[in-house]
């Protein structure tokens, strides 16, 4: 199976995660997405991150419907910080049958050969990535044989926005799923009144 990595804080997830997945999907010939939740790394504080498992448990409620896509706890119990060639490399050795693809935003391109081990990725993997906003070509990698760039339609929405929303009290609603808004409102998280 031909699996892309969607990997992030999805802090909290949203639609423009779900619609970068979706396009991947339909046009770049992948099975599935797995959605990889990063952990919180403990040398790294941030009060707004929310922990690890609720992270994971909204991403599971955004896409119950969706048999393309996965939520993936799998670097929960690798060795802090996850460095993505580790995860990679362990992936592979877990799951031999499927050739995995990570997909990054062309922000991350810009500085992928600053990446640890960038050339051990594009060895084992293709990487897929999507245009952003304000998107260059990194001129030592603009034309590798391995990496693919798609023009994937973007919504100009982020986590932080969405965070920034809740906390003035404004309404998310089309922003992330209803199932999300719904479990955000009940235990009232990202709010400024949040125990």
């Amino acid at each position: 199976m031909k699996i892309g990595l969607f990997f992030g804080s999805f802090n909290p997830v949203h639609t423009g995660h779900l619609l970068i997945g979706n396009y991947f999907i339909e046009f770049a010939g992948l099975d599935k997405i797995w959605f990889v939740v990063s952990p919180q790394n403990p040398f790294k504080i941030n009060d707004t991150l929310l922990d690890e498992n609720t992270r994971l448990h909204l991403l599971k409620l955004a896409i119950t419907h969706d048999d393309h896509f996965e939520a993936s706890n799998f670097e929960f119990n690798l060795t802090r910080p996850s460095y993505t060639v580790h995860t990679l490399q362990k992936l592979r050795e877990t799951f031999p049958q499927h050739t995995f693809i990570p997909i990054i935003g062309g922000d991350n391109l810009q500085s992928f050969h600053l990446w640890k081990d960038y050339e051990t990725i594009l060895k084992h993997h293709e990487v897929y990535v999507y245009r952003r906003a304000g998107f260059h070509e990194n001129p030592l990698l603009a034309n590798h044989p391995r990496i693919k760039i798609f023009e994937v339609p973007l919504l100009n929405i982020s986590s932080t926005y969405i965070r920034e929303m809740i906390q003035a009290g404004k309404s998310v609603r089309y922003l992330v799923p209803k199932s999300v808004e719904d479990y955000i409102l009940k235990h009232m998280l990202y709010s400024a009144n949040q125990n």
